[in-house]
């Protein structure tokens, strides 16, 4: 099973979910950065409305699903090549005949 065209898919689908999400995007964010670590915090307020949050939610789902698929893919092609691998079919040359 080949994981290409999954994996351009969910690329394409992620950055169209992410960036109608993002580019409708009418929040705000904040950085507090402080001496003891455990004061620091980040602050993110997204806030996309319209149709804009329904088609980036609805993009970026079909993005993961792909992108879960095209794993898959990879992960049963390459057990299925070391599965489909003969050792008897692997001949040693001579180097006398390398050279012929």
């Amino acid at each position: 099973m080949r994981a290409e065209r999954p994996l351009i898919a969910s690329v394409v689908f992620l950055a169209t979910g992410l960036s109608l999400i993002f580019g409708y995007c009418t929040g705000s964010s904040s950085l507090d950065a402080a001496f003891p670590l455990a004061s620091s915090a980040l602050r993110l307020n997204i806030v996309t409305t319209g149709p804009a949050a329904l088609g980036g939610i609805a993009c970026t789902t079909v993005g993961l699903l792909l992108m879960v698929w095209a794993l898959l893919a990879a992960i049963i092609g390459q057990a299925g090549l070391l599965a489909s691998h003969d050792r008897d079919q692997v001949k040693v040359v001579p180097a006398e005949r390398i050279l012929e």
